[in-house]
């Protein structure tokens, strides 16, 4: 088990991240990969991403064991920026500090000749890193972005309401199962037993859509404290293929799966129904199915359908709060509305809502 201990500056400076981290999913992603049970979560996204991979696999396995510790200076506090940006700190990572956590890895001493050069500071084994690690993001993580980022934000905005209901004590209580609030000590499921003090310098919560199981945290207790835990899936995971979009719900017509020109509630009523486009706006940043049909003024199981609808059109993510559910939009349902590309977000989208608390950075059973 692991302890994560507050003070009640720590309780002040509890953060969620704005958005996914690029090398959090890139590094636990790897481990998935590796995986070889069925299921409807990861198995397609596998198949797929083990099709676009040339032995980038190979490369990366000495340094990312499937279990365990691995190095600290993979996931580096620039991920949530971007993939470039988490690159280039990872090209500034010291040579003392390369060394010090490769040495940590259960099989150093059998470690391939360039990631043991990697350790002794050398830039052509970096360099070569870099690219392993870009290539392989490039071919399982980035084509299905806005899917994960759907994923992170549904999880926020859940984060975010138990904030507003019950403040920093509502928010922990309101984490995934395989974590326990016990004022003022968080525990976690965890590989080994450890204790994680904050003193003072607060804690990030980073959900994870490839993270499984148990959280995940840095093996070094001087980082900056992050504690990355797995999202809610739905049963279907990763459903489209890179560059695929779904279609939109029954009754829209004919080249309705652009998102493009499509800026009014006017024009989104026309194309999806007046009571859909409702539903559809009313989610705007998050709202139960109870709260939906008091917003559009349909019964329960009306709005219960309608969110249905929307989410198997790939419009609306749903996601499991007790015996209540979420729904919010996802990139492509803030597109329609917006009337551009899935990337852009919309006023009130979960992309935009802001931290929940007020200040704090960078965690898996890593020893």
């Amino acid at each position: 088990m692991l302890r994560v201990h507050f003070s009640e500056l720590d309780l002040a400076r509890l953060r969620m991240a704005v958005r996914p981290d690029a090398l959090w999913e890139t590094v636990l992603s790897f481990h998935r990969l590796r995986e070889n049970r069925a299921e409807s979560v990861y198995g397609k996204w596998r198949s797929e991403a083990r099709n676009r991979l040339n032995g980038e696999a190979r490369l990366l396995a000495p340094l990312i064991p499937l279990r365990g510790y691995f190095p600290d200076f993979l996931t580096p506090a620039e991920g949530v920026i971007g993939c470039d940006a988490a690159m280039s700190a990872l090209r500034a990572t010291p040579g003392e500090r390369l060394n010090a956590e490769l040495a940590g890895l259960p099989a150093a001493r059998a470690l391939p000749g360039w990631i043991r050069d990697l350790g002794e500071g050398e830039r052509k084994p970096l360099d070569r890193l870099i690219r392993t690690l870009r290539t392989y993001h490039q071919a399982a993580v980035a084509p299905y972005w806005p899917h994960i980022q759907a994923r992170i934000e549904a999880d926020r905005v859940a984060r975010g309401r138990a904030l507003l209901d019950g403040g920093v004590d509502g928010l922990l209580a309101s984490l995934p199962a395989t974590m326990r609030w016990r004022a003022p000590v968080l525990e976690v499921d965890y590989p080994v037993d450890r204790d994680l003090r904050l003193r003072g310098r607060g804690l990030l919560l980073l959900p994870s859509f490839f993270c499984r199981g148990a959280p995940v945290t840095f093996r070094n207790p001087d980082l900056t404290p992050v504690l990355v835990y797995p999202v809610e899936h739905a049963p279907c995971g990763l459903p489209l293929r890179p560059g695929q979009r779904p279609a939109l719900a029954p009754g829209a017509g004919a080249g309705a799966a652009s998102a493009s020109g499509v800026g009014s509630a006017r024009t989104l009523g026309k194309l999806v129904g007046q009571t859909r486009s409702a539903v559809l706006l009313e989610v705007g940043g998050g709202c139960t199915t109870s709260e939906l049909a008091r917003r559009v003024g349909v019964s329960l199981a009306s709005a219960s359908q309608h969110a249905s609808v929307l989410r198997e059109a790939g419009l609306v993510h749903t996601l499991r709060q007790g015996s209540a559910v979420l729904h919010t939009l996802t990139p492509l349902g803030a597109a329609l509305l917006r009337g551009g590309a899935p990337g852009e977000r919309v006023f009130g989208s979960p992309a935009q809502l802001p931290p929940v608390a007020t200040s704090g950075r960078g965690p898996s059973g890593r020893g």
